[in-house]
């Protein structure tokens, strides 16, 4: 049996795009059916919980470390968005190899953290500017504010109403961030007083330390320059989370 391999080549090869010189990347893994596996999850608090939040940010800590040059990450609720360094050339700068790659070692790695299968997709945006970078995460934080305010309307109707999942769906059909608020202030809850992981996501940057360790030759005590992954939950709002970024996301 023969194969024309040149040819399949060529025609691989046409696929494997690459990415342009002096643009920032950022991938964004998004959760494959996680609504699914959250809701059939029955350990799970809903609408958030502290052990799935951890969860998602050990994956998010994981792909620092993997063989890519990440500069900052940030997560919520079932996705994951990795700044890559401007000069990052892992697999010769291919976006195909990337998009497995990431995907693939975060589905692993969630997997590992949830004890059930989680898969993840990938998508890669190029961005010329840096306030193209800063926008993109301003967007993905307006994002997770209205997930956080839709998911706590609609479990509110849920477990404190009663509503079928149809039902409490078809009630917020529609409905503006004025009507959930007051949908759940009616109901005892202050949105504004929702942890702030909840609503604005969690950041993720390289930040350097000093080890204090013992020179086993002579038994004195050094200290050395390491970096590590550090996590931040209480991100601000508005134009400081715009400053925040700006001071995380330069290029090089």
């Amino acid at each position: 049996m023969n194969a024309d391999a040149g040819r399949l080549r060529d025609i691989e090869a046409v696929e494997q795009r690459v990415r342009l010189p002096g643009t920032s990347a950022v991938v964004r893994l998004d959760g494959r059916g996680f609504s699914r596996l959250t809701k059939e999850t029955a350990t799970l608090d809903r609408p958030f919980d502290v052990g799935f939040r951890d969860a998602m940010i050990g994956t998010a800590s994981h792909l620092f470390e993997c063989g890519f040059r990440v500069e900052f990450g940030y997560t919520q609720s079932d996705e994951i968005s990795i700044l890559l360094h401007v000069d990052d050339d892992a697999f010769g700068g291919r976006i195909d190899k990337a998009l497995s790659v990431l995907a693939g070692e975060a589905s692993a790695a969630l997997s590992l953290r949830l004890g059930m299968h989680a898969v993840f997709d990938a998508r890669l945006l190029q961005l010329a500017r840096e306030e193209d970078v800063v926008d993109y995460f301003v967007w993905r934080s307006l994002d997770a504010h209205r997930n956080a305010l839709s998911a706590h309307a609609y479990w509110i109707l849920r477990d404190r109403d009663g509503l079928t999942a149809t039902a409490a769906t078809q009630r917020l059909d529609g409905a503006g961030v004025a009507e959930k608020n007051e949908l759940l202030f009616e109901r005892g809850v202050n949105f504004n007083e929702i942890p702030a992981w909840q609503k604005r996501g969690v950041a993720l940057f390289w930040e350097d330390f000093e080890k204090v360790g013992v020179d086993p030759r002579t038994g004195d005590a050094r200290t050395a320059a390491r970096r590590r992954v550090a996590v931040d939950v209480d991100l601000p709002l508005g134009e400081e989370w715009r400053s925040y970024l700006r001071q995380r996301v330069k290029p090089g």
